[in-house]
């Protein structure tokens, strides 16, 4: 909002400074403070709320060290992150965006999935909390809308060159004095030098009214995935918002490059028109995860519940999708990946020996994978300060991409 009275107060009245809102860059250091000062703020207000409200998660007894001392911690902590996520959007970014509407819903439709399920299990003492058939209807029904709006919205295009030498256009070319912005179903493979993907070229042999359908269904999973992937990382302090803070700073810096033209053209990436905008949702989405790890770091005073994490998951989707970049997800987002892969892994294992020996067996202690090192003693801190060094380094490697190929 704020962007749209200093521009109108710039050119109706060309007040001094007003302009200074046409930056992004100012607009994304704006968010940043914003967000961070609502979580440091508005936190300690919801914590004693919730701790008023006697919101305290309930912790079954699995043999972790320090387990115990979390029982009645509050929980649905993921307010804090959302309010702290959305309000600096709305102040500072252009509402209008077709990708700023599309991550907005996203957070705050995934987040109200999880905070029905945190509500289930805080108010009506349910554990299960909210079935697994409702949640994931609940998820592939926001990935139905992003996936729909992002194949059909005219907005949502990618920008050709002509070649100077046929006169045709292709989105592999950099620069040109000719250009045409399509829609297209065209994304990033990491690391190839001819590295861009149509999608409707691995279906070629269907009808072309399946292309949407494919390109639907390939947003639901990647979105029902990673928001999962999120959800099952969140299980010691501080470790799901860490990850995501890292993640949400390399998805700003691919949001900046493949929004500029300039910067599109030197590194010789995709130019995508219209996303600029989405560099200060990633800011509000970091800082929010900062100021959240305030009270969430160890010993956590506060934990994100499925509120916070099924909305930081499916904001992580969808602005790799938005950026073209989703392919890069099992790099970038590699510690959701390992911890959803340790989950299936001794699931499947433990049901195989089960059959086959009548008693099931176990490749990690425990899991997700944090808690296998939980139980070989590592003390929790220490797990999570060594996960987030290792997401830096996937973050690094994603951001190498641009020129690694």
């Amino acid at each position: 909002m704020l962007y749209y009275l200093f521009d109108y107060l710039d050119k109706r009245f060309d007040l001094i400074g007003a302009g200074v809102f046409q930056y992004i860059s100012f607009r994304a250091g704006m968010a940043v403070a914003v967000s961070l000062l609502i979580g440091a703020i508005f936190g300690r207000k919801l914590i004693d709320l919730l701790r008023r409200l006697q919101v305290g998660e309930t912790v079954r007894d699995l043999g972790l060290e320090g387990q115990i001392q979390k029982q009645g911690t509050p929980t649905m902590g993921g307010l804090i992150i959302i309010a702290a996520m959305v309000i600096p959007v709305v102040l500072f970014a252009k509402l209008a965006n077709v990708y700023i509407i599309l991550l907005l819903i996203s957070a705050i439709g995934l987040g109200l999935i999880g905070f029905l399920d945190d509500y289930i299990k805080v108010f009506r003492k349910n554990k299960e909390g909210l079935q697994g058939r409702l949640k994931i209807l609940g998820q592939v029904s926001i990935g139905l809308i992003v996936g729909t709006v992002l194949y059909f919205n005219e907005n949502v295009v990618v920008r050709q060159f002509a070649n100077p030498k046929t006169g045709i256009y292709d989105s592999s070319l950099r620069t040109s004095a000719q250009h045409q912005d399509v829609k297209s179903m065209i994304t990033t493979i990491p690391f190839l030098k001819n590295n861009e993907l149509n999608y409707s070229h691995l279906i070629a042999f269907l009808p072309d009214g399946f292309n949407a359908v494919f390109y639907i269904l390939i947003v639901i999973f990647i979105i029902t995935a990673v928001s999962n992937g999120a959800n099952i990382t969140d299980g010691i302090d501080g470790l799901a918002a860490g990850t995501s803070a890292i993640i949400g700073i390399t998805l700003g810096v691919l949001a900046y490059v493949s929004g500029n033209a300039i910067f599109a053209q030197y590194l010789e990436i995709m130019f995508i028109p219209n996303l600029g905008e989405v560099v200060i949702f990633c800011a509000a989405f970091a800082g929010a995860c900062i100021g959240f790890l305030w009270y969430n770091s160890y010993p956590a005073q506060v934990f994100m519940g499925d509120t916070g994490s099924l909305s930081l998951g499916g904001v992580i989707a969808v602005l790799a999708l938005s950026i073209r970049k989703e392919l890069l997800i099992p790099i970038l987002c590699g510690i959701f990946l390992v911890e959803n892969l340790s989950v299936m892994i001794q699931v499947g294992y433990f049901k195989y020996t089960k059959r086959k020996y009548g008693e099931g067996r176990r490749i990690f202690k425990m899991a997700p994978l944090h808690h296998h090192f939980q139980k070989s003693g590592y003390h929790e801190a220490k797990i999570v300060t060594r996960f987030w060094i290792i997401g830096i380094l996937l973050a690094i490697l994603t951001l190498a991409t641009l020129k690694l190929r």
